[in-house]
């Protein structure tokens, strides 16, 4: 049975931008594992395999379905053993762990100041009147409120990315010399502001930006496959 990866899209099927699919895009990648990704919008993602899972990414694997990015790359771990490991060890996962709360409590809030309107934009108009009720529900503001903010988000993520460029002194990925999941979940936050905002928001010679051109090139420059 084909594996199938559900993700999130916008008007163009052809432009998935979510940051978790995008981790799980990469570790089936890592692993060597086919698959085809099935990038669908926000509001037909509580349809899919009758109602699954409120969120994406959602993986099928045969007659399993596993949702929630971590959970999946777990899953690809423990059930494909022999294939190149996304944690090395106990001590890969661990790190994961902690990149993942440092991705979404530092990194994920000042990209979402960045591209909240791109990615209003990139929705359909079904999309868009959910997005934005949903969003403005939860932030207490208008959208082009929060948008406002965008200049002080941009100074604010070279701020928030200074762990990272402190690892990248002394080695070219999380993982070491070669990458782990822990790459691909700030990989993935990246790639997120890369698609809906066209830009990294950072310059071209910061090492962080260094990093996540080598992390484009990996597997065939599957990063690339949306420009």
């Amino acid at each position: 049975m084909t594996r199938i990866l559900y993700s999130l899209c916008g008007r163009d099927v052809s432009r998935p931008f979510s940051p978790h699919c995008w981790k799980i895009v990469m570790a089936l990648e890592h692993k060597g594992l086919e698959y085809v990704e099935r990038p669908v919008p926000f509001t037909e993602v509580p349809k899919l395999e009758n109602g699954f899972s409120k969120t994406v990414p959602v993986l099928r694997d045969g007659d399993l379905l596993i949702r929630d990015s971590f959970d999946i790359a777990v899953y690809l771990e423990d059930t494909y053993p022999n294939r190149p490991t996304l944690f090395g060890g106990e001590g890969g996962k661990a790190l994961a762990r902690f990149v993942e709360g440092y991705s979404q409590m530092l990194v994920h809030p000042v990209l979402s100041r960045i591209a909240i309107k791109d990615i209003h934009d990139m929705l359909d108009e079904k999309d868009q009147t959910y997005f934005r009720t949903s969003r403005e529900e939860r932030l207490g503001r208008k959208l082009e409120e929060f948008e406002a903010g965008r200049p002080q988000a941009i100074t604010d993520l070279t701020t928030q990315l200074e762990p990272m460029r402190h690892m990248l002194k002394f080695q070219p990925y999380l993982g070491g010399e070669t990458p782990l999941f822990a790459d691909y979940i700030l990989f993935g936050a990246l790639q997120w502001l890369r698609i809906t905002t066209g830009s990294l928001a950072i310059s071209q010679d910061h090492s962080v930006a260094e990093w996540f051109e080598r992390c484009l090139d990996l597997h065939g420059a599957k990063g690339r496959a949306v420009a």
